[in-house]
């Protein structure tokens, strides 16, 4: 895993990538309440958000890793890792299937937007991206608020639906729903993103403009 270096050029072909996979929070224990609720929806999700970001991985879509550190501030975000995979924890087989790869970028959140307090922002703009795909949990709160705020900073927004997960469904559709209707955000699922497509357009303007997006699905509240 890369830390957020900002100030050295990268190794690969990830500067000027266009577009980033952002995962949320799934380096995560899930031992608290809700939590067998989160994991019931979370376990297929990561299989479909696995594949995803091996896609992303393939076609030189830099794949960052913004996550809690849940409270242990003396803690960083290998040590995280390392205890959701060898201690006996809700969230373990989530974590198995969406551990990092070694060039993957990880920043660590107090709150829970991926920007507020954090070195997303400098990175994202090192790395000169317009193109932001939201993946994670949970749906309605972490990614919901990132969402916000990268809409705010005027990325391009692309929030996978079958690569989000919350505790309940109908918290989740309307999670999406108000993503879709609100933040513009593509909310169609990770199979019909054209990965290669995003590598290669860049709006005018640079990092902070914005790329002509699909028509957004609102998925039905229920």
């Amino acid at each position: 895993m890369k830390t957020p270096v900002v100030t050295a050029r990268p190794e690969n072909t990830e500067e000027g990538a266009a577009a980033a996979l952002i995962v949320i929070d799934v380096i995560n224990d899930l031992e608290f309440e809700g939590g067998v609720q989160l994991l019931e929806h979370a376990l297929p999700m990561a299989d479909r958000l696995a594949a995803l970001a091996a896609r992303a991985r393939a076609v030189g879509i830099p794949v960052i890793y913004a996550n809690d550190n849940f409270g242990r501030w003396r803690s960083d975000f290998r040590a995280l890792l390392h205890r959701c995979l060898t201690s006996p924890v809700r969230g373990r087989p989530v974590v198995e299937r969406l551990q990092p790869g070694p060039d993957d970028y990880f920043v660590l959140k107090p709150k829970h937007s991926g920007f507020y307090a954090t070195v997303l922002p400098t990175l994202l703009e090192h790395l000169q991206v317009s193109t932001l795909i939201l993946t994670g949990l949970a749906t309605n709160m972490c990614v919901l608020m990132t969402a916000a705020d990268a809409h705010m900073r005027d990325y391009t927004l692309s929030v996978p639906e079958d690569c989000v997960a919350a505790e309940h469904p109908r918290d989740h559709a309307w999670a999406l729903h108000h993503m879709a209707t609100v933040f513009d955000a593509d909310v169609r699922p990770s199979t019909a993103l054209d990965l290669a497509a995003l590598t290669k357009a860049r709006p005018p303007g640079g990092a902070r403009g914005r790329a002509p997006a699909p028509a957004p699905v609102a998925p039905p509240l229920k």
